[in-house]
């Protein structure tokens, strides 16, 4: 007779494939890019400026028309990503990079070269949320922060060298470098269907891009911007009342972990990038240095800080989330201290190292610590409010340093 069914030995289970991941190299250069990109024209504002024939004060609307479409592109994108998928975001995401890098490119007049360099960032901000969605644990989200800290840091010399090399217009060109790694990670990345398929929130996204618009030209406006954010906040409060899960989901705002990820993100943000701008201004002040050293000192801090962020990353599931938000809320705290009272020109060199250690390491473990509480559906949306609060610390930033070195 032929063996019972149920006492025949079963086969062990085949074990199951494991998801593909994208290298976190090609991440990284799909993402930090933009951040050389974003810095590039910090130095030749002026021969910018000339070549439109403009005063040079008009030039820095190329760096505030980046941060204000980086801010309000970050959340669209990350609806683009949960609604249509990454390869339709990266598709829409490389339409943006090379249309507004075109436009740069050929553009006689400033006011139709501004749109092309908000293209660029809008472009930018899928290329971000695209590849941090995809990192998946602390130490690739490392990868892709040092790399926005290491870039960063080199982009106003990067911009400098090769606006003498060829011209201004090619130094704005740096972000199109991510595109290089768009075809590999479009072959890599596991194909999974569009997170939701409700219907739009337009009113949702309309209000939230009103908010972080009114927010960014705070430091340019402050009564008047305030204002019309603390209007837009009570329009979108009642909104996500009305409609909890609509662009902005009430669920994520009612969890303490997102929220207090986000806020902290955005408050080592802010303290780097007022350090950024202050310190040279500190040191020129405190110090008989010359404007090269200076300059030469503070790019070894933030590279040294930068690659230090990725060390930290490495080993935050081994030090636990306590000791990883102590490390960073304690060195965020202690930096802009240390830079107010201190009168020590390589301490103030020392701040700045540890003031891009906290932003660049707090973005890689911040972002995942919000990913994580928030359900899996929500998670590109979750990632794209993050980014969001960061980039505001880009826009506060610059602002605070200019009133604490000219008062």
């Amino acid at each position: 007779m032929p063996e019972p069914a149920l006492a025949r030995p079963m086969k062990p289970a085949a074990p199951a494939k494991a998801a593909r991941q994208v290298p976190a190299l090609w991440l990284a250069l799909l993402a930090t890019p933009i951040a050389a990109g974003a810095n590039s024209p910090v130095l030749i504002l002026p021969e910018m400026a000339g070549s439109f024939g403009a005063r040079p004060a008009s030039a820095t609307w190329f760096v505030t028309a980046f941060a204000w479409a980086m801010a309000v592109g970050t959340p669209l994108m990350a609806a683009l990503l949960r609604r249509r998928g990454l390869r339709t975001t990266l598709h829409v995401s490389t339409a943006m990079v090379l249309g507004g890098t075109l436009l740069v490119a050929l553009a006689p007049w400033m006011a139709l070269a501004l749109p092309g360099r908000a293209a660029q960032a809008v472009g930018g901000a899928g290329l971000i949320t695209s590849a941090m969605s995809l990192a998946g644990s602390v130490r690739r989200m490392g990868v892709i922060t040092a790399g926005f800290g290491v870039l960063g840091a080199v982009g106003p010399l990067l911009g400098s060298l090769i606006a003498d090399a060829l011209s201004w217009r090619a130094s704005l060109a740096v972000s199109a470098l991510a595109l290089l790694a768009v075809p590999a990670v479009t072959r890599t990345a596991p194909r999974t269907p569009p997170a939701t398929t409700a219907p739009f929130d337009a009113r949702g996204a309309s209000l939230l891009v009103a908010l972080a618009t009114a927010l960014v030209f705070i430091p340019h406006h402050p009564l008047p911007a305030a204002g019309s954010a603390l209007a837009v906040a009570a329009l979108l409060t009642a909104h996500v009342r009305a409609r909890p899960d609509g662009f902005v989901p009430a669920t994520l705002l009612r969890t303490p972990a997102f929220l207090s990820a986000a806020l902290l993100a955005c408050a080592l943000a802010t303290s780097y990038f007022t350090l950024l701008f202050a310190i040279p201004q500190l040191l020129a002040a405190r110090t008989h240095w010359s404007t090269a050293t200076i300059g030469t000192g503070q790019l070894l801090a933030l590279l040294t800080g930068s690659f230090l962020s990725l060390a930290l990353a490495a080993v935050s599931a081994r030090l636990g989330r306590r000791r990883v938000l102590t490390v960073l809320i304690t060195l965020g705290a202690l930096a802009p201290v240390t830079a107010a009272v201190s009168p020590w020109a390589p301490l103030l060199l020392l701040v700045a190292a540890m003031a891009v250690f906290t932003a660049t390491a707090g973005n890689a473990t911040l972002a995942v610590y919000a990913t994580q509480a928030a359900p899996d559906s929500q998670r590109p949306t979750a990632i794209g409010l993050f980014i969001l609060c960061y980039q505001l610390g880009g826009a506060f930033g610059p602002a605070i340093a200019a009133l604490i070195t000219l008062t």
